[in-house]
């Protein structure tokens, strides 16, 4: 008998560009060839359709996102609020399929209520409203401040209601599933990796001659992380550096430009942005945020040499033994040195591929994720 699932996404999962799209599209692709009938809803802003997704799908419908303030509520997070749309509820009622719910954006559905018995699983993408706290800690816009911390408090309430109504909740960390297990007193949730496409990927052979940072430089948290390196560790370093990714500030296009041993790679093309991870020596990677995951990391492991962090961007992932952590300044510039002229270990590599081919498996965990539904 054929097995239908509803998706909920609060996205489309294409282009695969940024790292939660990333997870729903490898998802989608290892749950079609798992057999899974999969009626996709997402979400798009400017009437945005993908058809490179129809083939992993038996339906795809789209949802107009609302923004500004046709979007905005006062009891629910702008997040959700924006993506409401009840002619996706009435085709939720067309059946009985269960329902995978891809971030806490995309659960508006719940607020009207799910018939008794239905299956529903939440893909947790964040704790969101620790993720809203940090880009409230992060930005120096008072607007931006404002915004994010009155979405840190309808979050909490949001996510608290979204954990009693459904059956299970899949983290992309430990750190995640620990914290709504705290937060909220349950225990119906566990870890399931991000899908990434990544499989047989192996990082390059040799030395690179450059550090790289990347990530959306539109993000408040990747700026400061950009600036905190720059200032901290490369200020009196004569290794160069490579800052790439998209939409960076005009502020922080000024800072880069300060640095002679920096250059600023904006709006990198996918090909660009691989031969960058390729030819990269170290990648160095420090996060302020450690709520979800990061993509950037787990593309660095698969696909870089060496990879510097410091503890908030690898706790609960699974990677720590992959990675050369920091915990100051000083000990990031220290690595760097060290490692700058150092290739990758044989026994490095090996240590490398099974940590992430036994957290990346995705065959299995696309076996873990049928087996909760069905």
């Amino acid at each position: 008998m054929d097995r239908h699932l509803h998706i909920i996404s609060f996205t489309v999962p294409y282009p695969v560009n940024y790292g939660g799209v990333f997870d729903i599209f490898h998802k989608i692709v290892a749950l079609h060839k798992a057999g899974i009938k999969i009626h996709l809803h997402c979400f798009t802003q400017n009437n945005r359709r993908q058809p490179e997704i129809d083939k992993f799908c038996e339906s795809i419908h789209y949802y107009p996102r609302k923004k500004g303030l046709a979007g905005a509520s006062l009891t629910l997070p702008y997040i959700v609020s924006s993506r409401m749309d009840k002619s996706l509820w009435r085709k939720l009622e067309e059946d009985e399929y269960p329902v995978l719910i891809e971030g806490i954006h995309a659960a508006g559905w719940l607020t009207s209520g799910i018939s008794p018995g239905r299956k529903v699983i939440l893909r947790l993408h964040n704790v969101e409203q620790d993720y809203y706290r940090q880009l409230y800690l992060s930005t120096s816009s008072s607007l931006k401040k404002i915004y994010y911390h009155f979405e840190t408090i309808l979050l909490r309430k949001f996510e608290k209601f979204v954990a009693y109504q459904v059956d299970h909740i899949f983290a992309v960390s430990s750190r995640d599933a620990e914290k709504y297990k705290t937060l909220f007193e349950i225990t119906n949730v566990e870890v399931l990796p991000v899908f990434t496409g990544f499989s047989n990927d192996t990082p390059p052979s040799g030395t690179g001659n450059f550090c790289l940072y990347h990530g959306n430089l539109s993000i408040p948290e990747n700026e400061k992380a950009v600036a905190w390196l720059l200032q901290e560790v490369f200020s009196d370093a004569h290794i160069p550096v490579v800052i790439a990714g998209k939409n960076p500030s005009p502020i922080l296009k000024q800072l880069i430009a300060k640095f002679d041993n920096a250059r600023l790679i904006t709006d990198p093309t996918k090909e660009i942005m691989h031969d960058l991870i390729a030819g990269a020596q170290c990648h160095v990677l420090p996060s302020f945020n450690n709520t979800g995951v990061k993509l950037k990391l787990i593309n660095a492991l698969f696909h870089g040499r060496h990879c510097i962090v410091n503890p908030a961007a690898v706790k609960g992932s699974g990677l720590e033994a992959a990675c050369h952590i920091a915990h100051s300044p000083q000990q990031f510039i220290e690595l760097t040195r060290q490692l700058f002229e150092q290739p990758l270990s044989d026994d490095e590599l090996m240590s490398r591929k099974k940590i992430l081919k036994d957290l990346f498996d995705e065959e299995k965990n696309c076996e873990t994720l049928i087996r909760w539904i069905w």
